[in-house]
């Protein structure tokens, strides 16, 4: 696997706008009408939300992450895909380059 480039430098100002958290993820579901969607239900402490993740390709059975915490950005805009709202985005998981879950 040959690793991707580092993308251009970022001002520390824009860095700051970044709400990076841990999350809990509660439950793993399918997601219909798609071939690598699937929607996890996350706790993130004061709020849940459900953030959509192509997981299906990657995870023989995605469900082996529930319960477990991993990073996600959550100031980003709600965005349909599927016919679902994702309202967070995961951080890489690791799962291809052997990083295990928390």
């Amino acid at each position: 696997m040959t690793p991707a480039k580092v993308k251009p430098t970022i001002s520390p100002e824009l860095l700051n706008q970044i709400d990076v958290r841990v999350g809990t993820i509660e439950s793993v579901s399918d997601v219909a009408n798609s071939e690598k969607l699937v929607a996890l239900r996350v706790n993130f402490g004061d709020h849940w939300c459900t953030v959509l993740a192509g997981l299906k390709r990657e995870w023989a059975n995605p469900r082996e992450i529930e319960g477990k915490q991993a990073l996600f950005v959550v100031n980003l805009p709600p965005r349909k895909m599927a016919g679902v709202m994702s309202e967070a985005m995961l951080f890489d998981i690791g799962y291809a380059d052997g990083i295990t879950l928390c």
